[in-house]
């Protein structure tokens, strides 16, 4: 049986995804349609804080908070919204954005280089 590491399978969501600068990411934020959703565990958004107006929605429950069916269900993740995910690096967005586009979320992009990338850029941070 093939194994597949975890490199293996955030190169794989890359090639599925759309994966925008944090600049183009930060220009979409304007877009009233666009929801910049952070997936970093509870712990990284205490410590640096989150971009100004994303939602919080951790990785592990990201599918459940997507799914209307789900009694955990986000309203701010419902279809005919355009999503666009950040970790702490970019794998983790990677990977969220591709299980979204697989429920038929979407449109559905990540951030490459995730939270620091989008500070760096002049994104604008809320600290909770």
């Amino acid at each position: 049986m093939t194994t597949k590491s975890a490199k293996d399978l955030v190169a794989a969501a890359n090639r599925t995804v759309e994966t925008l600068s944090a600049e183009e990411a930060l220009k979409r934020l304007s877009q009233p349609d666009t929801v910049l959703v952070d997936v970093r565990e509870g712990e990284e958004v205490a410590k640096s804080g989150k971009i100004a107006g994303a939602v919080h929605v951790p990785r592990g429950f990201l599918e459940f908070q997507a799914d209307p069916a789900s009694p955990t269900h986000k309203v701010e993740l419902g279809r005919g919204k355009r999503l666009v995910l950040y970790c702490g690096s970019g794998n983790r967005s990677a990977l969220a954005a591709k299980a979204l586009q697989e429920m038929g979320l979407g449109p559905v992009a990540h951030v490459a280089g995730g939270f620091p990338a989008l500070e760096k850029a002049g994104g604008p941070v809320e600290r909770t």
